[in-house]
């Protein structure tokens, strides 16, 4: 055996195995802001499916909510609606703490409610730029700056950003929501960076631990309401620029959002993942 091979400490791997004999996140606590519809809603169900204790954020649609709550309980998982505006820095910060109490602690968030009110640039009004902004990225950052000491503290946690592939390329009529999703990427950069050194101060940093990471997803277009107005046609030019040739499904983009929540991801903090079948590589 080389030195080099030698010198490497093994990881101690007990905390990182997958017990076969029980749910992957049974345990865990799962938040999912604007998590009762499309994107949401399966990350959700994929949360809960692995036996994770889910709580739901949304604004308005309590019928929509208590559905997915009866839903969620069928897999015989505790879970829980929480009502409030994401553009609300107060009410972020009182709808982390709702979990927290009411769960006893907070492994996963996830960033996921978003907006979009589309014009031109020069038909853009002030309003309508700062409410999409407020929404999709200063609602990121609020949840995320609520949740963090809790994370730290406990030396674990994950927080995944839910983006748009309208980030990475823009859209004619989406400067708002482009420039919202695109901040999420420098926020998910320097908030990985963050997380990492104030373990560090708080002597948890733990090479063999979970740690607290921090991710972004980029869906590409996908089949949810969001595109339930656009027209046939112009959603067959749509999918003739990507290259699997169908729109995506909620369940595609809960995957990838899935593993990047999972303990033994941890080696993956400040990326961003793009899940567009294509249409942007």
């Amino acid at each position: 055996m080389s030195t080099l091979t030698a010198d490497i400490p093994r990881p101690r791997t007990e905390a990182l195995r997958a017990d076969p004999h029980r749910p992957r996140m049974e345990g865990h606590v799962a938040f999912v802001t604007g998590g009762t519809r499309g994107i949401g809603a399966a990350i959700c169900r994929s949360f809960a499916e692995q036996g994770a204790i889910v709580a739901a954020g949304y604004s308005r649609d309590a019928e929509r909510a208590n559905e997915l709550l009866d839903h969620l309980r069928d897999h015989g998982v505790d879970t829980s609606i929480h009502q409030g505006n994401i553009g609300s820095a107060d009410d972020c910060r009182r709808t982390i703490r709702e979990v927290i109490e009411e769960h006893g602690r907070l492994d996963i968030l996830v960033n996921n409610a978003g907006i979009t009110i589309d014009k031109t640039v020069l038909k853009m009004t002030d309003e309508d730029w700062y409410k999409v902004i407020a929404v999709n990225l200063s609602g990121a950052f609020f949840m995320s700056q609520a949740a963090l000491p809790h994370m730290i503290a406990r030396g674990s946690g994950r927080i995944v950003n839910i983006s748009s592939i309208i980030g990475e390329i823009g859209n004619i009529g989406q400067a708002n929501y482009a420039a919202s999703k695109s901040g999420l990427s420098g926020l998910t950069k320097t908030l990985a960076r963050e997380a990492a050194f104030q373990l560090e101060r708080a002597g948890k940093l733990d090479e063999h631990g979970i740690g607290v990471t921090v991710n972004t997803v980029a869906p590409g277009f996908v089949a949810t309401e969001m595109l339930e107005h656009v027209p046939e046609k112009v959603l067959d030019g749509i999918k003739a620029k990507i290259p699997v040739g169908r729109l995506g499904r909620p369940d595609d983009i809960a995957r990838v959002v899935h593993f990047l929540a999972g303990d033994q991801s941890s080696y993956i903090t400040g990326q961003t993942f793009s899940v567009n079948g294509g249409m942007d590589m």
